[in-house]
């Protein structure tokens, strides 16, 4: 049976807030906007309104034959004319998404600015300051407003800037999440057609009765967050005998339920919804938020720790990172998962990177994936894995924890960790927090869920929460290091995309199974970049790259049938924290990528363009709004001796080389790595834990996940963090004791 012909249970979200932070009139206006970013187009004889964006009948025609021809189909001409005139602001769910992300997920300092803008659009001095003219905008036609809108991107207003980069970054993200029309335009299935649907592991979590007295509960081991770090800890002390709890802020999902569509599985499996941005909107942080964590949603990459990284580390007084015993750690925990390279098929887009890697005799190598030796080809997995084939943490570690006698909780947000004083010195006592139950079909709301204040009490407390959360628990906690969200690593991204004149369905297949080394160290220190490739989502892929008008959008993004993906993962230098807002308590991101850092990434893209025209793309295209993109000359032979020392090619490079360093506010910077926050260190001035990953200043408290890395990993963190985990996990474990009858395995 093909997963085509299964259809993912229903997801329900929870309700969209309520969108009264913004008046009638503000919102009125900001659709305005968004109808400027994606617009209804029409040619004269259809136009209806002054939202329209009317092009001329004979540009309309040869539009609307290229979406056709590109297409296919008996149906291409109907559907190319209902893509090119859906507007959004009539579309309820794109509203509804916009209200969540400005509702739910910016601070309150961003979503003020915003309506601030839109009330200064609505006086007229505020609107002839702003756009040249006493008219508000929503009044005016969408020439006009298109024009207004591409200004303020280098308006010397930098609130202008700032409103253009959130507003175009929001609209782009909820129309790619939300058209109705661009899954027939680029013949995207709704689920894969490869594979076969799967029954995962079946969870029991505890449930709570109503009630008005905090619920409390013991156990030997409470471990907060159940992603790759936590995963493996709670599998080694559960199977020590310890009695383990493992708790967790979001949610347990079925492989029935994916993979969930882009509007649900955001708002479920991600943080904040997938809308994580940097202070300076200059990065957004993608982190998974769900029973897993982020092995529930990664791109089954599983590469081990270089040698040249566990030297950087070793030599900062952390011998263990070039001992055998790392060693079996990382091969531990990659035997578990079935991790292998022998089963990978390469999809369209890698083999692209592989294959132009070995015209340019660029390094490059299969990444190994984590699927339990057996075939995986299914690009969806970030989205949810329907197949179970890739077995992250909720089909491997967490099963074993959950045989080996660990109880769960879904649902429970810890406030802080509790203490007790023993010889002036902070041991861990357990956990306090909130638990909020859901219904029985998955839901958020209704009259059968129940909120209790849960007080967790237990011998060890195991902090996994992930690099955004740790360190914001630690702080809640009343722990006073300096160093607590410091030390942020980000393997910060450039995007790159090729265009083809073949059909390429990059969707197909594994996401990221190829990798090129060339460029990975690049100042002689162990910084520098790999080439990777992305998933190709729809969601995922189409809102990073940069808006230079509405027709021009759509048809970027209808031409992503026919594009490969390349990422500039950066092993940076230069650093940024994470810490509390002062309002609500939520994570800000402090991180602007280095010109040190820009300058590597620059190298990558230079790469990434050759790889793609020597391998017969026709355009390369980046997320840096200041470069135009690549286009093949119509005369320019792909076979041609000259290969990429084509002069059309070395002048797009030389302009983009005299843009370096990148201007960090002229692109959109990516990060789905972060590493860092509760660093690792032989000293509590320059670290949060200790070698042993217990924090400095305490007794029993102890954080296990990637922001314990003392520096970026340089590779997809996963098995790196898993491989810590079960060091740091074992060693625990031994420090407690052996229970009676308990018998940890081990391999």
């Amino acid at each position: 049976m093909s997963l085509e012909s299964a259809t993912p249970r229903e997801v329900p979200l929870p309700p969209v807030p309520s969108d009264n932070y913004f008046s009638e009139l503000q919102w009125k206006t900001l659709f305005a906007l968004a109808d400027t970013v994606i617009p209804s187009i029409h040619n004269a004889a259809t136009t209806r309104s002054s939202s329209d964006k009317v092009i001329s009948d004979a540009k309309w025609n040869s539009t609307v034959a290229n979406l056709s021809s590109l297409i296919g189909g008996p149906d291409a001409t109907k559907i190319a004319t209902q893509y090119l005139q859906e507007d959004v602001s009539s579309n309820p769910v794109f509203r509804s998404i916009v209200v969540r992300i400005l509702g739910n997920y910016v601070h309150d300092e961003g979503r003020n600015g915003f309506g601030l803008i839109m009330n200064a659009l609505n006086t007229r001095a505020g609107s002839l300051i702003l756009t040249g003219s006493t008219t508000p905008i929503q009044d005016q036609p969408v020439e006009f407003r298109e024009k207004v809108f591409r200004g303020w991107d280098t308006s010397r207003l930098p609130p202008m800037r700032t409103v253009y980069r959130g507003l175009s970054a929001i609209v782009k993200k909820a129309w790619a999440m939300s058209s109705p029309t661009i899954g027939s335009v680029l013949g995207f299935p709704r689920v894969p057609v490869h594979g076969k649907p799967a029954d995962g592991f079946q969870y029991e979590f505890l449930q709570f009765p109503p009630g008005d007295q905090p619920e409390t509960i013991e156990t030997d081991v409470v471990i907060v967050g159940s992603g790759c770090g936590g995963s493996v800890t709670a599998k080694n002390l559960a199977e020590a005998g310890h009695r383990v709890l493992v708790v967790e802020k979001s949610y347990s999902y079925p492989s029935s339920a994916f993979p969930m569509g882009p509007s649900e599985a955001y708002v479920n499996m991600f943080e904040s919804g997938g809308a994580v941005f940097s202070d300076d909107s200059s990065m957004a942080v993608l982190a998974g938020s769900t029973w897993g964590g982020g092995g529930t949603v990664n791109w089954s990459a599983a590469l081990q720790t270089q040698g040249y990284v566990r030297q950087e580390w070793a030599d900062t007084g952390l011998p263990f990172f070039t001992s055998l015993d790392f060693q079996k750690s990382l091969d531990r925990v990659c035997d578990r998962m079935g991790v292998n390279t022998e089963k990978v098929q390469h999809n369209h887009q890698n083999s692209v990177i592989l294959e132009g890697a070995r015209k340019l005799g660029y390094a490059a190598k299969t990444v190994p994936q984590n699927t339990g030796h057996g075939e995986h080809y299914c690009g969806y997995c970030t989205l949810g894995c329907p197949s179970t084939g890739k077995k992250g943490p909720t089909e491997s570690f967490l099963v074993d924890a959950a045989q080996a006698g660990a109880t769960f909780m879904e649902g429970f947000k810890a406030d802080k960790v509790l203490f007790t004083k023993v010889k002036g010195k902070q041991v861990a006592s357990g956990v306090k927090g909130v638990w909020k139950s859901r219904d029985s079909y998955l839901g958020l709301s209704g009259p059968g869920v129940i909120e209790r204040q849960v007080i967790i009490k237990a011998k060890k407390v195991v902090v996994s929460a992930g690099t955004l959360h740790s360190p914001l628990l630690l702080l809640r906690s009343g722990l006073k290091n300096s160093q607590i969200g410091r030390n942020l690593h980000l393997h910060p991204v450039v995007g790159g995309g090729a265009i083809f004149d073949e059909e390429t369905r990059p969707w197909e297949g594994s996401a990221l199974t190829t990798v090129v080394n060339e460029f990975e160290d690049l100042d002689g220190h162990g910084h520098g970049v790999k080439i990777e490739s992305v998933s190709m989502m729809p969601s995922v892929f189409i809102p990073v790259f940069p808006w230079r008008g509405g027709l021009e959008y759509k048809l970027w993004a209808a031409n992503m049938r026919r594009s490969t993906s390349f990422i500039t993962l950066t092993k940076e230098r230069d650093t940024g924290r994470v810490y509390p807002d002062p309002v609500d308590g939520r994570v800000r991101v402090d991180y602007t990528v280095s010109a040190f850092d820009r300058k590597h990434i620059v190298e990558a893209l230079v790469a990434s363009a050759k790889i793609a025209y020597i391998s017969g793309a026709k355009e390369f295209h980046t997320t840096y709004r200041d470069l135009d993109p690549f286009i093949r000359p119509e005369t320019s032979d792909p076979n041609a001796p000259e290969g990429t020392n084509d002069a059309a090619l070395q002048n797009w490079i030389a302009e983009l080389r005299r843009k370096s360093p990148l201007n960090p506010e002229r692109g959109l910077f990516a990060s789905a790595h972060q590493m860092g926050t509760c660093r690792m260190g032989k000293s509590p001035r320059s670290s949060v834990v200790d070698p042993n990953c217990q924090v400095w200043g305490t007794d029993g408290l102890y954080v296990v996940d990637a922001s314990v890395f003392p520096s970026a990993s340089g590779v997809n963190p996963m098995v790196t963090n898993m491989a810590i985990a079960d060091w740091a996990s074992r060693n625990l474990a031994e420090k407690m004791g052996s229970v009676q009858g308990a018998v940890m395995a081990r391999l």
